[in-house]
């Protein structure tokens, strides 16, 4: 069961694997938003990524079954290297297929930590048929769904280190792909600091988790986006219930925006960010409404070369 109780419990396993991350505030930052952002430096961890949470508890919840046969996924990158951390972890071997769109940067980053990576289809749609097709038949590798509930549970010990560190936040903006992190920050907050508001942040160039959002049903939507961990292309019913009541609100920003927050995390925050990373940033200046003091989630740091060359642009 999804529950801020069943975090706890995962923050108990992935304390025993990964230190706690800092929630800092960073005064030039401050002033260039206009309000106190206080930061969780998530891109510290190993992998560059909030992610490895979920795999470091989805290691140490495995069946024998899935110990045994090795792990199946797909991912554009974070979640990959999440579950091939958790493949080394508990010794056993993982296959990854990536679409055609997976920054290189992020294959690369899957293969060092011995799993194998597969390319196929163009988006993160056509990927994930295929990973289901590697793990169907007797003796194939386990299926693990970017939602896998020991996933979910991982990822949701970030914001249960954030709500702890924090004596009173306002708001919190979460990036959202396929909105397992905000699910955490929603669980956590209802039962830590109610009155906090919990906001989702997606690409435009991605929206299918936030018309899934607005409709209550799941829609599908293209990606187009080029922050690699937004590009999810429909919603996800494991995810959808406690998005569509747990979120006070769900923005959407442009990738121009999304650089653009990236441009003063670098510059303001000394701290690199991929486009997911700096998608929470981009969501708080996008508001019309600031609060008065907020929390924003650096949730990755592998940034291609692309990303990196686009903060030195403007």
């Amino acid at each position: 069961m999804l529950s801020h109780a069943a975090i706890a419990a995962a923050g108990k396993v992935v304390a025993r694997e990964l230190a706690a991350t800092p929630l800092v505030s960073h005064p030039l930052l401050d002033r260039a938003v206009g309000t106190e952002v206080l930061v969780k430096h998530e891109h510290v961890l190993p992998t560059g990524s909030f992610k490895v949470r979920g795999g470091v508890h989805l290691a140490a919840r495995l069946t024998d079954r899935e110990a045994s046969s090795g792990l199946v996924t797909c991912s554009t990158g974070n979640h990959a290297q999440s579950v091939a951390y958790a493949a080394r972890l508990a010794g056993c071997h993982a296959t990854v297929v990536m679409p055609a769109c997976a920054p290189q940067v992020k294959r690369d980053a899957v293969e060092a930590l011995g799993a194998t990576v597969v390319i196929h289809g163009a988006g993160l749609g056509e990927a994930a048929q295929h990973a289901r097709a590697l793990a169907s038949g007797a003796g194939a590798p386990s299926y693990i769904d970017t939602t896998d509930e020991r996933i979910i549970l991982g990822h949701g010990t970030a914001y249960l280190e954030l709500f702890q560190q924090a004596t009173e936040l306002d708001a919190v903006f979460v990036p959202i792909g396929s909105g397992t992190g905000a699910v955490g920050a929603c669980l956590v907050r209802d039962a830590l600091m109610p009155g906090c508001r919990v906001v989702g942040v997606q690409s435009e160039a991605a929206p299918a988790v936030w018309r899934s959002w607005r409709s209550g049903e799941i829609e599908t939507a293209p990606a187009r986006t080029r922050a690699s961990g937004l590009a999810t292309t429909s919603g996800y019913p494991s995810t959808l219930p406690v998005l569509r009541t747990g979120l006070a609100d769900f923005v959407l920003v442009g990738d121009d925006d999304i650089d653009h927050a990236a441009r003063l995390l670098a510059e303001r925050a000394h701290t690199l960010a991929e486009g997911a990373g700096a998608a929470a940033l981009a969501g708080l200046l996008a508001s019309a409404d600031r609060p008065r003091r907020v929390a924003v989630v650096c949730t990755g740091a592998n940034a291609s070369a692309d990303e990196i060359a686009r903060l030195t642009a403007a």
